[in-house]
Formats: C-alpha cells, structure tokens, sequence
C-alpha cells in the first residue's frame, strides 16, 4: 500500500533538502548585502535564489498533493 506513494514522498523529501540549501543560500546572500547594499550583482543572486525558493515551493506543494491523493486512492476498499 505504501510502495505507490514512495516516488512522491522521496519528490517531497529533495524538495525539502533543496529548499533548506536554497534558504541558507538566500541568508548568505542577505549577509552579503548588509555589507554592499548597491552590488547589482549581489540583488540578481537574490533575485534568482528568491525565484528558485518559489519553485522549490510550488514543488513541495505539488508533492504533498500527490500523496494526499496517492494515499487516498490506495486505502480505498478494493471491489
């Protein structure tokens, strides 16, 4: 029963780490900036790593849909 809804709990799981590594990035960024706040290219990396966390989001959020579903559709009674 279980077994079906592995793929998405391990999509989840890299979700996760993904958007852990990405936060961390995105302080080191932060960081960066207190010390040169103009750096265009310092506010291009946060651009892009505030865009990536978004999608990395939206991943998780998809993922836990998919096993909601998953989950619900392989505890039903068989017939």
């Amino acid at each position: 029963m279980d077994a079906p809804c592995n793929l998405y709990k391990s999509q989840y799981k890299k979700a996760k780490e993904t958007l852990d590594i990405l936060l961390s990035h995105r302080a080191e960024i932060e960081l960066k900036l207190e010390s040169d706040p103009i750096s265009p290219d310092f506010h291009k990396e946060l651009r892009t790593v505030n865009l990536e966390i978004r999608i990395t989001q939206n991943e998780l959020e998809q993922a836990e849909s998919d096993i909601k579903e998953c989950e619900l559709q392989y505890s039903l009674p068989k017939t």
